[in-house]
């Protein structure tokens, strides 16, 4: 079944929680929808979203809104997204908190650093909570235009003053994106903060490090405890090959890191190294003849089983397995499937491809077990999710959801299945953008004879 059309584009995870999916679209509306039958529960229009034209590069439009994915926390029945608004007549980003079950917005904060541009700054990632703060990154839009500095930024719940913490802070110094292909910031069990970063403006080794492409700890108060960059780091950030992958925290204590430069890293968590600490990298043949490990970017969240990871490379997921002693990365197949960030539910590896397919692959071989037709998406990098029986993922207006049967299996073969979703079409003059999906489609679309195999466990470590 698919929810009806919305009132904009969207680009953040789906999130389930108290019978209800939550979503926010690129024209500053969230929206609470019946997990039971996808009929909207409430919506709540922030506020006028940043015509593209008014910014100074990037790729969405025609408008940009709220581009990160929220977060919930139950505790406060609230749900947290930031917007980009229109505020007298020039861009800014909000922080907003709505009740979980009206819709009714208990928390509006200016979260734009204290000098910087808003037109130049876009927050990409997704949301998180962290000792009673929300927090997230920002960047600059796509072409790195105009001049921004990456940041993380931590917002009490209740409102007040923002902490920042600043790459390439240095005098003269720009860019070092926090974005990490769309993940949130990463909260270990000591509640400390870890992010990917972007490449930053300083091309020579013998300027000091800049804090950009590579990962970061942070306490929870924003105060960096450790770091890795490779040796390479001063031609990544003049070369734009940022580390664009969240972290991936695993359970022995190593961190896995991957971008746009094709490597992949294994570190210790416990001793980053700064530059040139890795303790392993992947970067050569997968088999004779089959190229590298990833034949293009590799961005966003990864999923993880124990010492698998499942890495987003946008030709297609790749797993690869670690090992601590002696530690090593080793590559188990690589899918040519999908490309989004994945999940693993049900026994399976969901991903979405850029072509708009859902695919569930065989966690050992990464074979192709199920697949519908969505419908293409407007993210670059969309990221299913499941809860409440339902495997959810978006296409360019529309929530799709996939019951989950008690039977294990598939009723149908996915393969000739197909679920329509509307192609994005901005509105004409005079018609109010946040009331199109109740013009537009009233009621649900019926995806028939197509159901999924039974949820067993979900295991995600994310970071789009």
């Amino acid at each position: 079944m698919a929810s009806p059309v919305l009132d904009g584009q969207l680009y953040g995870e789906p999130l389930v929680y108290g019978g209800r999916v939550y979503v926010a679209t690129e024209n500053d509306t969230v929206y609470a929808l019946s997990a039971a039958n996808g009929t909207v529960a409430w919506s709540s229009h922030l506020g006028t979203p940043v015509p593209s034209s008014a910014l100074p590069c990037g790729d969405i439009g025609p408008d940009v809104g709220i581009t990160g994915t929220p977060v919930i926390d139950p505790s406060r029945g609230e749900i947290f997204a930031v917007a980009d608004v229109l505020a007298g007549g020039k861009p800014a980003h909000r922080l907003f908190g709505l009740a979980l079950t009206s819709g009714k917005v208990e928390l509006s904060q200016d979260v734009d650093p204290a000098g910087a541009d808003p037109a130049a700054l876009l927050q990409r990632t997704g949301l998180v909570l962290d000792a009673g703060q929300v927090v997230f990154g920002m960047g600059g839009n796509f072409g790195d235009c105009a001049s921004y500095r990456g940041r993380v930024v931590a917002v009490p719940e209740a409102g007040g003053t923002p902490r920042f913490f600043t790459v390439d802070d240095g005098p003269g110094e720009s860019q070092g994106a926090v974005w990490m292909g769309g993940a949130a910031p990463v909260v270990d069990g000591s509640g400390d903060v870890w992010v990917s970063t972007g490449n930053g403006s300083v091309y020579s080794a013998k300027h000091a490090y800049d804090d950009g492409d590579g990962v970061l700890e942070l306490s929870s108060s924003l105060r960096l405890l450790q770091f890795f960059a490779p040796s390479s780091w001063p031609s990544n950030n003049a070369n734009d090959l940022d580390m664009s992958t969240a972290p991936v925290l695993l359970p022995d204590g190593q961190v896995v890191l991957a971008g746009k430069s094709r490597i992949v890293y294994l570190l210790d968590g416990k001793h980053l190294g700064g530059i040139g600490g890795q303790q392993a990298t992947l970067t050569g043949q997968l088999r004779a003849g089959l190229g590298t490990v990833c034949g293009n970017d590799i961005d966003g969240g990864a999923a993880v089983e124990g010492m698998t990871v499942y890495l987003p490379c946008t030709s297609g997921i790749v797993a690869v397995r670690a090992v601590q002693s002696p530690p090593a990365l080793r590559v188990l197949w690589s899918s040519g499937a999908g490309g989004g960030p994945p999940i693993v539910a049900a026994g399976l590896v969901w991903t979405m491809g850029h072509n708009g397919v859902l695919y569930g692959l065989n966690p050992a071989t990464g074979t192709v077990r199920q697949q519908v037709t969505v419908g293409v998406p407007a993210n670059h990098f969309p990221t299913p999710s499941v809860a409440d029986g339902l495997l959810l993922t978006t296409c360019a207006v529309n929530v799709v959801a996939f019951p989950v049967t008690a039977s294990g299996t598939p009723a149908a073969s996915a393969s000739s299945k197909r679920a329509a979703c509307e192609a994005y079409a901005a509105p004409g003059p005079g018609v109010p953008r946040h009331v199109i999906g109740g013009i537009a489609l009233i009621g649900l679309v019926l995806v028939v004879g197509f159901a999924w195999l039974l949820l067993v466990t979900v295991r995600r470590r994310r970071s789009r």
